[in-house]
């Protein structure tokens, strides 16, 4: 195939151009996904419920919406409820207040809670994968990002199609920094392209559904969207309450039923997760029992029914879905690995950095590419590039492992008194700040030096702080048989290793590298160079 140089150029320009623009949050995306994608592993480790505590029962559960409808009358409109289990070891409901606040309990504090308990680390990691933690917008951001994640995507591969498989395998290191960089940064955009045009699709289905659903409004909906938005994305129909009261059925029967229900439409192996009740004590009650089905693109189903009798209302589970839930299903399912096994989140785990390497190594070929080899002075675009990139994208590994250390120490008794969610999300971002300006204040080396190690002794703290706070080391953990715990305890451990290796690669950049670079310390003026006597 043969394209004209002057597309050849074009395709660059706006290869490199949309990379530089969308870069940063891709990259804080795709690191923090790829620790999203052990969700339920990160939600047992930071929880002690996950450790001491044996799963609650439903009889447990029961007596916990029982107290949850009977204390905060905003939950008998509706109410949700965390079936307990593997990855919520204890029962939690949550409803929203008439002020819009939402409102949380467990059997512990059935008075209710601002927050999810035991999730603020979770939720804090999965904020900064879809929205880079910007409450609401960011999430939009994320979308429009996506978009150019995908036009970057297509402008790489016409550039790269001419000598796609001349090119695919070649990995020349050497002196050449520039080269080497550039393969491979070819070599993982190329055999990873499949999987990063899924993840900018889903990416921009997931975060811009409603954008795109309210520009449809006039068209579609005939300006009745939020009617028509309940039936679109949930699978209990929308009911008004009768007026008159009746007793709603018990957990164990909706548990039941449910599963009753998905077996008479060939899933042998649903299991019930969550849940959510509309109008409590009404005759019109409904209930929403959402599960996980083994072997589904878009493992997650739903079962709708009367919340009295059982009796089945609607289905949204895998086979038998409408085209709206199944593409969200799907589009949910591909984006983060959830119809696969422990395999399939490994090798999303090993695309996620890979990925978030795609976007550090093109800001690097950008640097270099406008290096000026001789004249010692660099100009100002790369040097401010140099530190945004060793800020942002470092700074959010160190910010990102400080609030894993974060969120055990403040569970100690001795700082039980810190809000969780605030102490933990104040951690990671005062830390990434002051990464950001450490990075704007040093030479782009010896801060990328630097904050390489402080990334590596706050991942690797984060084994021992789990240790600490809990008693449960990574050995303990792996002699109990607790390899959720493990993982993330070993995981760490590797992880610091790996910052550990290249702070000191960095180090040797540091000592031998080329003096003409925004990389230099302080770079030797080029006559200095020439009249310097030889050895």
């Amino acid at each position: 195939m043969k394209i004209s140089s002057r597309t050849l150029r074009t395709f660059t320009a706006l290869h490199t151009w949309v990379g530089l623009v969308a870069g940063f949050a891709l990259f804080v995306a795709f690191y923090a996904g790829a620790i999203t994608l052990f969700h339920h592993d990160v939600q047992a480790w930071q929880s002690p419920h996950g450790i001491h505590a044996t799963a609650q029962t439903l009889d447990d559960a029961q007596h916990l919406l029982d107290e949850t409808l009977a204390r905060h009358p905003a939950a008998r409109t509706h109410v949700g409820m965390v079936f307990p289990g593997e990855e919520y070891p204890i029962a939690a409901t949550y409803w929203q207040e008439p002020s819009g606040a939402w409102r949380y309990a467990t059997t512990e504090h059935p008075e209710g809670l601002d927050e999810m308990p035991g999730g603020a680390l979770t939720e804090l990691v999965n904020a900064l994968h879809y929205s880079l933690g910007i409450p609401v917008a960011g999430t939009y951001l994320m979308g429009i990002v996506s978009l150019l994640y995908g036009l970057a995507l297509i402008s790489g591969v016409v550039i790269h199609l001419p000598r796609l498989v001349e090119d695919l395998f070649a990995l020349r290191p050497g002196r050449n920094l520039k080269r080497m960089w550039q393969d491979a940064h070819n070599v993982i955009g190329v055999l990873s392209l499949p999987m990063h045009i899924m993840f900018a699709v889903t990416g921009a289905m997931l975060c811009l559904v409603m954008i795109v659903m309210l520009a449809l409004d006039p068209l579609i909906y005939r300006n009745q969207l939020m009617g028509a938005l309940g039936p679109a994305m949930d699978t209990a129909p929308v009911v008004a309450p009768a007026g008159r009261e009746q007793k709603i059925g018990s957990l164990a029967m909706w548990h039941e039923r449910s599963i009753a229900i998905a077996r008479e439409q060939g899933l042998a192996d649903f299991e019930p997760a969550y849940l959510k009740l509309a109008n409590a004590g009404d005759a019109n009650a409904t209930v929403e029992v959402t599960g996980e089905s083994a072997g589904a693109l878009g493992p997650l189903g739903s079962v709708a029914m009367n919340a009295n009798t059982g009796a089945k209302l609607a289905t949204q589970l895998p086979g038998e879905r409408d085209a709206n839930h199944a593409t969200l299903a799907s589009a949910y399912a591909l984006h983060f690995g959830e119809y696969g096994n422990a395999w399939v989140q490994w090798l999303y785990f090993l695309l996620g950095l890979g990925g978030a390497f795609l976007f550090y190594s093109g800001n690097l070929l950008w640097m270099e590419s406008r290096r000026k080899r001789r004249q010692a002075e660099q100009g100002r675009a790369p040097l401010w590039m140099a530190r945004a990139t060793v800020g942002v994208c470092i700074g959010v590994c160190v910010a990102i492992s400080v609030a894993f250390v974060a969120t055990q120490l403040l569970q100690l008794p001795a700082l039980s008194g810190i809000d969780l969610g605030f102490g933990v999300s104040a951690a990671c971002f005062i830390a990434w700040a002051l990464c950001a300006l450490w990075a704007a204040l040093r030479p782009p080396i010896r801060a990328a030096h630097e904050l390489l190690w402080a990334a590596a002794i706050a991942t690797a703290l984060i084994p021992f702080a789990h240790g600490i706070a809990t008693g449960a080391w990574w050995w303990t953990s792996a002699a109990a048989g607790r390899w959720a715990l493990f993982a993330i305890d070993a995981g760490a451990i590797a992880m610091a290793v790996g910052f550990g290796w290249l702070a000191r690669v960095t180090a040797h950049r540091m000592r031998t590298g080329e003096a003409n670079s925004v990389w230099a310390i302080a770079p030797m003026p080029v006559a200095a160079r020439v009249e310097a006597p030889q050895p």
